[in-house]
């Protein structure tokens, strides 16, 4: 029996007025284990998809695992309900997903893309909606990846939202996207010192990014960047 028919089933019976008869409680029962299995194939999907990202490109899945981890603690310091960071830890795990749409020989192109190759990067975030959309219960996840890339005044893609008119995940994303890619190394090019990451976000808050996103990040990534540092064995004040 499904998951939907068992719920009907039980609707029933608990309107015959009998709702601790023993049917009932086994009811009650397999459809808890049902939503538990349902939970974990879900998750299961998602980390194949994270896996797929890794395939696909290995700074990118790594890169999305990171900011997965980095979008929580962002939200959480903005206050936002602890009932949201689900949805908020897989739009930021997946939000690059839609890449797998891009040939790699754009997304990895050493040199300047032709207007037609930027079209087609640009629309991975829709990429990654159509795909995230999909899942029964990712609907709010899917809304954050495809806003990923707006810009706070207006000149971002792919529906030019403006300010509050993104979803707040979606603005914590970019941002954290944005430094993340900064700083990491890529086969066409070396990352930036994070001292130099840091002055662009600061440079692009309140046109590109979310001031107070921004804001909120920065201690974040300071201390992240201490923390490689330090693995390293290397001097933060010199390295950074």
């Amino acid at each position: 029996m499904s998951l939907t028919a068992d719920q009907a089933l039980l609707t029933r019976i608990a309107g015959n007025g009998d709702p601790s008869s023993a049917e009932t409680n086994s009811l009650k029962l397999h459809i808890k284990e049902l939503e538990e299995q349902h939970l974990a194939f879900r998750n299961s999907l998602i980390c194949a998809f994270n896996q797929l990202l890794d395939l696909k490109d290995i700074s990118t899945g790594v890169h999305s695992t990171r900011l997965a981890e980095w979008a929580i603690r962002v939200a959480r310091k903005l206050n936002i309900s602890e009932e949201h960071m689900y949805q908020i830890e897989v739009a930021a795990l997946l939000h690059d997903i839609g890449k797998i749409g891009v040939l790699d020989a754009i997304l990895k192109k050493q040199g300047a893309l032709t207007s037609e190759e930027r079209s087609l990067i640009n629309r991975h975030p829709e990429y990654s909606w159509s795909i995230l959309r999909l899942f029964p219960g990712l609907e709010d996840a899917s809304l954050y990846a495809l806003h990923h890339h707006e810009n706070i005044d207006g000149t971002g893609y792919p529906a030019g939202l403006k300010g509050d008119d993104i979803p707040i995940v979606s603005r914590i994303v970019s941002v954290i996207d944005a430094y993340d890619a900064m700083v990491s190394n890529r086969c066409y090019r070396k990352g930036l010192p994070h001292t130099e990451a840091i002055r662009r976000l600061l440079e692009s808050a309140g046109t590109q990014f979310d001031s107070e996103v921004v804001n909120t990040f920065i201690p974040i990534a300071e201390q992240e960047a201490t923390e490689v540092f330090a693995a390293a064995g290397t001097s933060t004040g010199a390295a950074l």
